[in-house]
């Protein structure tokens, strides 16, 4: 029976280095999405003050920490350390993909290799992230947008008022655009189209597109906030559920 990518055993590797430590829960959660987490390790020089914000989560999310020292200054050696478990992951037919989580752009050819052997890549890392990286992963993900939700009632001070949500990104001209070209490329005769068929090719166009980005939660919210597309719900053949599909509005 072929997996499904729910079903996918992922190795999720960690640069501690360059990844904070305050949204691990979230960002564990937000792999579950995706597959099962079958390995978590995360790498960096745990002699160093830098790193005590993770070492009290480690535990608690069971991932198992990797000791890299820093052999001569200015190099990161945890980079090296990653990329050499990576590869040796790979040949150990043990896992169906990686889950890179950095904003260093060093794992550009890891997640093109990892790719090239017909592994699943996921990235993850913060939205300074260089766009090489970004675009060598299947899909990627910005730690800005994970766990906004709970931040919010979480994030309450003293006298009561919750902070500011984070930014979100404004929906140019380009992003809509690049949803009016991929409804249309995935559209029937009609124009119509799968609304899942758009948001898988969405992806392969820019690994990075994600509603969240925009203050949406999912994909139908963020195209029915634009005039220029229209939505129509259609029953299923079994009737079960709904099945949306999104045309274009010359």
């Amino acid at each position: 029976m072929e997996k499904t990518d729910k079903d996918l055993m992922l190795a999720v590797l960690i640069d501690g280095d360059n990844i904070p430590s305050k949204k691990v829960k979230e960002m564990l959660e937000e792999i579950a999405k995706y597959g099962n987490a079958t390995i978590k390790r995360i790498y960096g020089d745990w002699t160093k003050p830098n790193l005590a914000g993770w070492k009290s989560v480690l535990l608690a999310n069971a991932i198992t920490p990797i000791q890299q020292y820093s052999y001569t200054v200015g190099k990161n050696a945890t980079d090296s350390a990653m990329i050499i478990d990576a590869m040796d992951i790979l040949y150990s037919d043990r896992v169906d993909g990686f889950c890179l989580v950095s904003s260093d752009s060093d794992f550009t050819k890891l997640a093109i290799r990892l790719r090239e052997a017909g592994m699943k890549v996921y990235g993850i890392g913060e939205k300074k992230t260089p766009e090489p990286f970004i675009v060598a992963c299947d899909k990627f993900i910005y730690l800005e947008i994970l766990g906004s939700d709970s931040d919010d009632i979480d994030n309450k001070n003293k006298k009561g008022n919750i902070n500011k949500k984070p930014a979100v990104d404004k929906i140019t001209n380009k992003v809509i655009s690049l949803i009016y070209t991929t409804i249309a490329d995935a559209a029937d005769e009609d124009g119509w189209a799968f609304l899942g068929d758009v948001g898988t090719l969405l992806l392969k166009k820019q690994p990075n597109f994600d509603s969240r980005n925009f203050g949406y939660q999912k994909l139908t919210p963020l195209i029915s906030s634009i005039d220029r597309f229209e939505i129509e719900q259609r029953a299923s053949q079994k009737g079960r559920f709904k099945l949306i599909y999104v045309r274009n509005i010359d």
